[in-house]
Order: structure tokens, then C-alpha cells, then sequence
């Protein structure tokens, strides 16, 4: 098996009704294990790109590749079990228990169920909800820090190759999603060769996140390096301007201490 994870080789999209590319010429390899973060302004190409890696969105041209296959050749229901996926909208059922949503996937599956309450209770330990708090409580009962760990715990049940974030922690509070994103980075440390593919609009989260950043700029690829490599050598105009902001943050700050 390839150490390549997702491969994308010049691939367009263009959405019916618009007169430019939603993703432009797009190429890129994403190394197994690494946590890559996709940052971008709204419109930027960013959600499209997880879309197309699990063919919720099909690409008109180029290839998409997924450990050294082409998602194409790829039955879509099993590569999608492939992969977990977790949005903002969380999507947890509110009639089901914590534990019967994290269930959902592996009794789709038809994994014993014995196999199904270890994995549970093993998922339920990661994201530190314990199994013997939690696993009867229904999504009402959690605040929605705790609602957006069951998402992480569940999108992980059936123990996927890639794990697909669409701007998860956009819909709680500072405090909440800073502990969220500390849980999120060590999590991935714990999982080994779990790839992490993280869409975000905030250049603190994705820094802080990222072995990799991919900046995204009206369906361009704009630069696709390490934090520490694109603050020391930004590539292009708009890098440059989106670090910009992060001095002037600091600069408001530093005014008031």
C-alpha cells in the first residue's frame, strides 16, 4: 500500500450556473499520518476538496487517488466506510443514546455485538467521555463540545483510513473550541496513521493544527507547506496578507496590555 494517502492530480470543478471553477488545475499528495489543515476565505475551494475525496462531489476533469487507487475504481460505499467524515452540524440522531449513535456504522456493518460494545466503550475512553457517564445520556444532555467529541468518536467506529473534518468546531465557543482543538491534536498523536484532512477559515486553528497547511485561494492552490515554512517564506501576495492579519491581531493586543 502506497505512504501516499490522497493524491489529487490536476483536478477541476466547475458547478453548474457559476462562469469560474469552484477548484482550478488542483495537484497535491497528502502523506499518510499527517494532520492537514485547508484553510481558505469562503468560496475558496475548501469544502469541495473533502467532497470530491469521498464523491459526495465528482470532479469534471483530473484524477483523485486514495492509497494509490483512483476513488473512481472504488465500490463508493466501500470507500466511503473508509473514511469518517464529521461536519459542524454534528448530526447526531437526539432519539438514540450516545452509545447507539457511535454504534450506527459498525451494526450497519454487521459487526458482532460484542465487538460493537469494545469499540464503543474504546471510543468513548479516546474522547474522554467515559462509557459508564455518557453511553446511556441522549445528545440533549451533552453541551456541545461533549455533542462534538461523540461526532469524532463516532465518524471513527469503523476504524477509518482518513478522517474528514468540515470546519467542526465553527459552531462553539472560544473557550470550548480551543480545549476542542488540544483534544482534536493529541487525539490524532494517539491514532497512528490516521490521516486528518481539517477545513477551516481560521489561520490560528489551522496553524496550530497542521503538520501541513494547504492555503486555498479562488480554487488555486496557493502554497501547501509546513506552518513553520510558510510564516518564513510565504509564496504568494495573499499568504502574505492572510499572516498580515495575524500581526494585526497581535498588535491590538499587545496595545492593551
Amino acid at each position: 500500500m502506497s505512504n501516499i494517502a490522497i493524491s489529487f492530480k490536476h483536478v477541476n470543478k466547475k458547478f453548474a450556473g457559476t462562469t469560474t471553477n469552484a477548484i482550478e488545475s488542483l495537484s497535491f499528495d497528502i502523506t499518510e499520518g499527517d494532520f492537514i489543515t485547508i484553510l481558505g476565505t469562503s468560496g475558496s475551494g475548501k469544502t469541495t476538496i473533502l467532497k470530491m475525496v469521498n464523491r459526495l462531489i465528482e470532479p469534471d476533469f483530473g484524477e483523485i487517488d486514495f492509497f494509490g487507487r483512483s476513488v473512481e475504481n472504488f465500490d463508493i460505499n466501500d470507500l466511503r466506510r473508509k473514511i469518517g467524515y464529521v461536519v459542524q452540524q454534528i448530526g447526531l440522531f437526539p432519539h438514540y443514546t450516545i452509545e447507539k449513535n457511535i454504534a450506527i456504522v459498525p451494526e450497519l456493518l454487521g459487526w458482532p455485538k460484542n465487538k460493537i460494545n469494545e469499540r464503543v466503550e474504546e471510543l468513548m475512553d479516546i474522547v474522554q467521555l467515559p462509557y459508564s457517564d455518557y453511553a446511556k445520556r441522549f445528545p440533549r444532555q451533552l453541551s456541545g463540545g461533549q455533542q462534538q467529541r461523540i461526532g469524532v468518536a463516532r465518524a471513527l467506529a469503523a476504524n477509518p483510513n482518513v478522517m474528514l473534518l468540515d470546519e467542526p468546531f465553527g459552531a462553539v465557543d472560544a473557550i470550548t473550541r480551543k480545549d476542542l482543538q488540544l483534544h482534536l491534536k493529541e487525539l490524532h498523536k494517539t491514532l497512528k496513521n490516521k490521516t486528518f484532512l481539517f477545513v477551516t477559515h481560521d489561520i490560528n486553528e489551522a496553524f496550530f493544527l497542521g503538520t501541513k497547511v494547504i492555503i486555498m485561494r479562488d480554487g488555486i492552490l496557493d502554497q501547501f507547506d509546513t506552518p513553520e515554512n510558510i510564516v518564513k517564506r510565504p509564496k504568494t501576495d495573499f499568504v502574505k496578507q492572510l499572516l498580515e492579519t495575524v500581526y494585526a491581531e497581535e498588535e491590538i493586543w499587545r496595545n492593551y496590555r
